[in-house]
């Protein structure tokens, strides 16, 4: 219910703040749950994919530092967020979005390029995909990266790529996560030129 309640709340102040939040290939998402994977540009990527993705409801990682404050805590834990040690993942980075996949109709939105990400969380989303038995769904973002930029009402701009299945027989591990991520590095490629061929990300 929470989600429902402050998910028009966000979709609100951001057309307000830019107004120009524009959706792509929304029709590539399969039917039912789904780990949306994405690289990871800006704060408020996780808000415009959400937003994107509605009417879907998603769940997300969140650096346990987050929760020690009550007020935040209670929004989070309302938000379908769960806390997670992003120097030192324990196995509940990967138990509960698995659960979350398959118990709920939750999906997951996960960032496994993030630098910031130790090299565990950089290969969950291919266990977490392996074991829940869910597609990944590649998106990229495409826009302002300041809230300078953001309050400029530059365009914002969601791109849905095609879902990737990963199949039953193959193995998640050392070996096979360098070319799963290859793969997705390379839909993201393919979405970022698809969406605007002079685009480059340039980290700020």
């Amino acid at each position: 219910m929470f989600y429902k309640i402050i998910r028009p709340i966000a979709r609100f102040i951001v057309w307000v703040l830019n107004g120009h939040l524009h959706v792509h290939h929304k029709d590539r998402i399969p039917k039912g749950n789904y780990i949306l994977v994405a690289p990871h540009r800006t704060w408020w990527e996780p808000i415009l994919f959400a937003l994107a993705a509605s009417p879907m409801e998603f769940m997300f990682m969140a650096k346990k530092e987050l929760f020690k404050n009550p007020v935040l805590r209670f929004i989070l834990v309302h938000a379908h967020a769960f806390s997670v040690d992003r120097d030192n993942p324990g196995p509940s980075a990967i138990k509960i979005p698995v659960k979350g996949l398959r118990k709920s109709d939750l999906s997951l939105i996960i960032f496994p390029s993030g630098t910031r990400h130790s090299e565990e969380l950089k290969s969950g989303a291919f266990v977490i995909a392996k074991m829940a038995n869910k597609p990944l769904v590649p998106v990229v973002y495409q826009g302002p990266l300041t809230f300078k930029g953001l309050l400029k009402r530059q365009p914002l701009e969601v791109c849905f790529g095609d879902p990737i299945y990963i199949p039953r027989k193959e193995k998640v591990n050392k070996e096979t996560t360098p070319a799963l991520y290859h793969q997705l590095e390379e839909a993201w490629d393919k979405l970022d030129k698809e969406q605007n061929p002079s685009f480059h990300y340039i980290a700020k």
